[in-house]
C-alpha cells in the first residue's frame, strides 16, 4: 500500500512510518521543511513538503494514496476536514492519532480508581473538547465509506524508530530531575497513567490498518504506574537513591504551563482489552520502569 503519514518527522509518526516501510509499504511523509524532506528521503520515505494548513496539498495527496495516518496534531481539525471528504465512498483507511488524555482528570497528584474502556461514558475536560470533536468527526466517516479509526495511545515511552527518538513525558521528567538535582513529582505523585512502549504502539497501527472495522476506537496500553514511581525510577537512574520530592503545583505551572495540570498531575487509566481481543494485539515491550532504569533512557544518558 501507499500511505500518507502526517507527522512523519515526529516521534509517533516517524516510528509508524518506519514500521510501515519495514512491512513493505510505500510511505509519503509530510514535513514542513526541505531539511526534513532530505532526511525523510534518506530513510526511503517520499517527502511531501507542507503543513497541516496546506489543505489543498493534503487533499490532492490523499486522492493518490491507499490510506492516511494522521499523527501530527490530535487537536487540529483542519487536516481531517480536508482529507476525509476526498476519501468518502472509497473504502480507504484514515487512522487518526488521539490520546488517553481525553479522559484525564485534574487529580493534582492524587490517585483515581476509575479505569476507562472505549465505551465507558465520560465527559472530557474543557481543554480536551476540541480533541473529542476531531475524534467524533473522524469516526463519523465510518458511516460514509471511509475505514476511519481512532487510536488513543497512553503515556508512550522507549526509543523512537524514526528521525525523532524521544517521547514527551518521561524525557521531560528526566530533564527536570537533572536540572534540579532531584527527582520531582507534582503533589503526592499518586496519580496514575497507563503506558505503552512505542514498538507496541506501531504494531497496533499496522493491525488497525489491516483489520479494524470502520468507525473503530482503540486504546493502547500495556500497564500503568504512578508518576511518583516514574520519578523514583528516574532517581535511581541518576544515582539519587530512589528519593523524590513533591513539586508544588504553582511552581510546576510556572515551568511547564497547563501540561502540569493536564498531564503530569492527572490520572489517565484505561484498558486496551478491545485491541487485544478484536485485533489480536499482543504488546511485549519492556516495562516502563525497567526501560527507565535499564533500557533506552539509560542508553540515552550515555549517548
Amino acid at each position: 500500500m501507499k500511505i500518507l503519514v502526517t507527522g512523519a518527522t515526529g516521534y509517533i509518526g516517524g516510528s509508524v512510518a518506519a514500521k510501515l516501510l519495514a512491512a513493505g509499504h510505500k510511505v509519503v511523509g509530510l514535513t514542513r521543511s526541505e531539511d526534513g524532506a532530505a532526511r525523510l528521503k534518506a530513510l526511503g520515505i517520499e517527502p511531501l513538503v507542507g503543513s497541516l494548513i496546506s489543505l489543498d496539498l493534503l487533499a490532492e495527496t490523499a486522492r493518490g494514496v491507499d490510506a492516511v495516518i494522521n499523527a501530527a496534531n490530535s487537536d487540529d481539525p483542519f487536516a481531517a476536514e480536508a482529507i476525509l471528504p476526498v476519501l468518502e465512498g472509497t473504502g480507504k483507511s484514515f487512522i487518526h492519532t488521539s490520546g488517553s488524555s481525553i479522559i484525564a482528570d485534574r487529580g493534582a497528584g492524587h490517585a483515581s480508581n476509575l479505569v476507562f474502556h472505549e465505551d465507558t461514558p465520560h465527559k472530557s475536560l474543557p481543554e480536551r473538547q476540541g480533541r473529542l470533536a476531531v475524534e467524533q468527526l473522524v469516526l463519523s466517516y465510518g458511516q460514509r465509506g471511509v475505514r476511519s479509526c481512532v487510536i488513543r495511545p497512553t503515556l508512550i515511552y522507549g526509543a523512537g524508530l524514526g528521525l525523532h527518538k524521544h517521547s514527551v513525558q518521561v524525557p521531560r521528567m528526566l530533564d527536570l530531575a537533572i536540572s534540579k538535582g532531584k527527582a520531582l513529582h507534582i503533589g503526592p505523585g499518586e496519580n496514575i497513567w497507563s503506558n505503552v512502549h512505542i514498538d507496541d504502539v506501531t504494531d497496533l497501527y499496522l493491525l488497525i490498518l489491516e483489520k479494524a472495522p470502520p468507525g473503530s476506537l482503540f486504546y493502547a496500553e500495556n500497564g500503568e504506574c504512578s508518576m511518583r514511581a516514574v520519578a523514583q525510577a528516574i532517581s535511581r537512574l541518576l544515582g539519587y537513591g530512589g528519593k523524590t520530592e513533591s513539586w508544588p503545583m504553582a511552581e510546576a505551572l510556572k515551568e511547564w504551563g497547563i501540561s502540569a495540570h493536564a498531564t503530569f498531575a492527572s490520572n489517565s487509566r484505561v484498558s486496551a482489552l478491545k485491541a487485544r481481543k478484536m485485533l489480536d494485539w499482543t504488546p511485549k515491550g519492556i516495562a516502563l520502569l525497567d526501560d527507565i532504569e535499564n533500557g533506552s533512557y539509560r542508553e540515552s544518558l550515555r549517548a
